[in-house]
């Protein structure tokens, strides 16, 4: 199979040399109204709350998968709440602008922010955040996974995932794979652990930008989130997902594990989080409002066609959101730290 030309871009990367130690902390313990000080008001309580819109920033640009789903949140948690949810996307450096600027807001329950593995794991192997992300945040709860699809371009295989896998390891390092976010650098780097492959990895500011270049022939493969298959029409080829069974936005597309590679499941996941210290019956309330959204039939129907799994509701809650975060940090921060996979 002969791989066809193409061309490299120059990419800024973040300077993320050093690696966190990984500790066993749990989100942080909720402060008490008692040890207010008459400087820091004291926190409201469910009574009072909410007087006034909250806030729930998105780490993102508009228009991606993290987004939709906010979006899809916030119209819905409106009537539960009360109040307006309004949605301030704060992207930038992958997610970590965002996340940053949530830690530091008040913890009175007017913000609240839509967080992702990427996010909330992944970054923090890296010198992401002036502060450790277990202790900074108050978990809310889980929502969806979203597993990640691999999208290769027009004329790069005339098989399927493993005429491509035939063809990289006799050309280890000839084809570019591009990666918006650290998730799908992550899914990447697992792939060539899994297929022993090598392949040139070339970061983006966004995923959508990756995926237009792909499209347009810049690049030769991406990892991304199945709702962007609408993007690339005939121009490019989903080979394979990391999900455990096919998605009903995509069934056509065979799970790695299908096709011999079960070590490629991967389930990226999208959560709930306050600032540390807001108030226990605050995160309750939010986290029962999100909660019916994801139960309502026609919420869960568009979430589905967007490529996303809805997590069990016996799990959407802030323990199984801590223990989530515990199981992916012992198992993502050795392995980056061990494939040396560096934040874009």
């Amino acid at each position: 199979m002969r791989m066809p030309a193409r061309t490299t871009r120059d990419h800024t990367a973040l300077a993320r040399r050093t690696f966190l130690r990984i500790t066993g902390g749990a989100a942080a313990s909720l402060c008490s109204a008692a040890a207010a000080t008459a400087q820091t008001p004291s926190p409201p309580t469910s009574r009072a709350w909410p007087a006034h819109p909250v806030t729930m920033i998105v780490p993102y640009p508009p228009g991606g998968p993290a987004d939709v789903l906010a979006r899809i949140l916030a119209e819905a948690m409106r009537g539960a709440l009360g109040q307006p949810v309004v949605i301030e996307n704060v992207g930038g450096a992958e997610g970590t602008i965002g996340v940053i600027r949530a830690a530091r807001a008040n913890a009175d329950g007017y913000t609240i922010e839509l967080g992702s593995m990427s996010t909330h794991i992944l970054n923090a192997a890296f010198n992401a955040y002036p502060f450790d992300i277990l202790d900074s945040f108050a978990p809310i709860l889980p929502l969806v996974t979203a597993p990640q699809v691999l999208i290769v371009r027009k004329g790069v295989t005339a098989g399927g995932l493993r005429d491509l896998i035939a063809w990289l390891r006799g050309h280890p390092g000839a084809a570019t794979a591009g990666f918006g976010a650290a998730i799908s650098q992550l899914a990447a780097a697992l792939f060539q652990q899994a297929t022993a492959t090598q392949l040139t990895m070339v970061p983006y500011r966004t995923a959508n930008v990756a995926v237009h270049d792909l499209v347009a022939g810049q690049i030769d493969l991406v990892f991304t989130t199945p709702d962007r298959l609408a993007m690339v029409q005939s121009g490019a080829s989903a080979l394979a997902v990391t999900s455990a069974a096919r998605l009903a936005a995509c069934p056509e597309v065979p799970t790695f594990a299908e096709e011999g590679y079960s070590e490629l499941s991967l389930s990226p996941w999208f959560a709930l989080y306050a600032p540390a210290g807001t108030p226990g019956d605050i995160i309750a309330r939010v986290g029962d409002a999100a909660a019916g959204v994801l139960a309502d039939p026609l919420a869960r129907s568009h979430l589905v066609q967007l490529g996303m799994e809805i997590v069990p509701r016996a799990q959407q809650t802030p323990e199984a959101l801590v223990a989530l975060q515990k199981a992916d940090a012992r198992r993502w921060w050795p392995f980056i730290a061990a494939t040396k996979t560096r934040g874009g």
